[in-house]
């Protein structure tokens, strides 16, 4: 019996911190995945740009006219709707 509360509260812990974070590393991993040539990204520093080229663990990311980064796939944080960016 001096065990339930300690057990009970692993189970909440669980359900409130533990669940949600796998399911939000879940849908990151498949929004990299589905990165495709021409999608609008943020990067993880804030930095809004087109994707121009894609590479294994890389993306080149057109920021502005001539102007292109390399990020860690993992920095792209978000893929924004299509003519979100002005250019």
């Amino acid at each position: 019996m001096s065990m339930l509360p300690l057990v009970l509260m692993f189970v909440v812990l669980y359900f409130i911190m533990i669940r949600p974070q796998m399911k939000k590393q879940k849908e990151h991993k498949a929004m990299i995945e589905a990165l495709a040539k021409g999608d609008e990204v943020v990067t993880a520093g804030g930095v809004l740009g087109k994707v121009s080229k894609l590479g294994e663990t890389y993306v080149h990311v057109d920021v502005s006219n001539g102007v292109e980064i390399q990020v860690q796939r993992s920095a792209v944080v978000q893929v924004l709707p299509k003519g979100t960016i002005g250019k």
